[in-house]
């Protein structure tokens, strides 16, 4: 059988053929930490007596989670990432208003490179696998020990290939997402890695990659890939902060489970609570209130979906009963935005605009309070999420989004 993308980036670092199952320990290339995630990470080091963050490793930290800092403990933890940054003499810090959330920035500013193996605190670091980069996302002491070592263990996962025909004529990657979360058991996606080729890969923009594989993190996978291309060669070029090389399965790659897609049958799709895999059509979910719309986060808070939403309400009004909630995925994101007159366009129709951050996703800002419902382009419904445990969100895609915040009710427009 042919080596699927997972066996030939491992196989790469560590310079020998490997098996699956078996656990090896791979040199890697970059390491990313943020706000929450740092604190972590600091007191082991010490412990381990580290003298110096290993050389080979490209150290990244971020601050995203808790901006700007609403508590104390929060600001504490902004001070600890500081002093931590200067302590190790950690070249790549995005400070508040220099960043943005970690993973839109770590692909923006080219650490995140194609055939590259990344790890981070943060599950949703399978989102580099829209370059073609293997992210792990791992505990403070795997990465303290990576810091110390330059190496990860890892027992090789097998890989389940996805290959894509057609286009998404008829919805967004966030509902190709939600659908395959719906499709696939967990028993076939947990601990393995998520491989999408085949010619409908060629229709995916960047942006759709990134959304792509950074939803699957909530099916349980060790991580996502998408086979390397034109696109992808044009973004590394562009963006790439070392070297990279175009990973593709073989033809005849060793897949644990193959699944055929045509994007063509893809139809608009909504998550019920408490769960992202309990998709739906979004006709189900067609008519429910809303007290809350909110277009964001790492996993659609990009400039193709701030597009995709500015358009829908450029010259309307969000419903009088609710409140639309936009966030930049990073300032660069904001930034184009903002020439684009997409800023403009939300303000006008009463969304508000905050800064780049994980706020409302992780319930840190524009909380929902007992027995509101919300309607969110971010990754996670479980309860609590977004504030109070006796609060309902459903996951959708910007268009269905924005098209509910107009209507003050769930809805993808269709049916008007």
């Amino acid at each position: 059988m042919g080596r699927t993308m997972t066996r030939k980036i491992l196989e790469q670092k560590i310079g020998r053929c490997i098996e699956t199952g078996q656990v090896y320990f791979f040199p890697v290339d970059c390491a990313m930490t943020h706000d929450v995630g740092t604190a972590g990470v600091a007191p082991l080091l010490e412990q381990y007596g580290t003298q110096a963050l290993s050389p080979r490793v490209e150290m990244v930290v971020i601050l995203d989670h808790f901006v700007p800092a609403t508590t104390l403990s929060h600001a504490q933890s902004h001070k600890d990432a500081r002093a931590f940054v200067r302590r190790w003499g950690v070249e790549h810090f995005y400070e508040i208003g220099r960043g943005g959330i970690c993973h839109q920035v770590l692909l923006e500013k080219g650490h995140a490179r194609s055939g590259d193996l990344l790890v981070a605190t943060d599950a949703h670091v399978t989102t580099y696998g829209g370059v073609g980069c293997l992210g792990l996302g791992v505990g403070v002491t795997d990465v303290a020990m990576t810091l110390h070592t330059g190496l990860m263990w890892l027992k090789v996962p097998q890989a389940v290939g996805v290959r894509l025909e057609g286009a998404l004529s008829h919805a967004a990657a966030k509902d190709l997402a939600l659908y395959l979360l719906h499709l696939i058991p967990f028993s076939q996606l947990n601990y393995r890695v998520v491989e999408f080729y085949g010619p409908g890969v060629e229709g995916l923009t960047m942006d759709d990659r990134f959304c792509l594989c950074n939803m699957l993190s909530e099916g349980g996978v060790k991580s996502c890939l998408v086979a390397g291309d034109e696109r992808t060669a044009a973004y590394m070029q562009a963006r790439a902060a070392g070297p990279w090389t175009l990973v593709e399965p073989d033809l005849d790659a060793d897949y644990a489970f193959l699944y055929e897609l045509c994007l063509d049958d893809v139809r608009p799709m909504v998550a019920f609570p408490h769960h992202p895999t309990l998709g739906r059509d979004a006709a189900e979910a067609g008519g429910i209130p809303i007290d809350q719309a909110f277009l964001g986060s790492c996993t659609n808070g990009r400039i193709e979906d701030l597009r995709v939403g500015a358009s829908i309400v450029r010259g309307k009004q969000v419903h009088p009963r609710v409140r639309f909630v936009v966030t930049p995925a990073s300032q660069e994101v904001y930034l184009q935005a903002i020439r684009e007159g997409l800023i403009q366009d939300f303000v006008r129709a009463g969304a508000m605009v905050t800064n780049p951050s994980c706020g409302a996703c992780i319930g840190a800002s524009s909380l929902l309070a007992p027995g509101e419902v919300c309607v969110s382009t971010s990754n996670r419904n479980f309860q609590g999420r977004m504030g109070s445990v006796d609060a309902f969100i459903y996951l959708a895609s910007p268009a269905t989004v924005a098209r509910s915040a107009l209507a003050g009710s769930i809805t993808t427009g269709e049916e008007q």
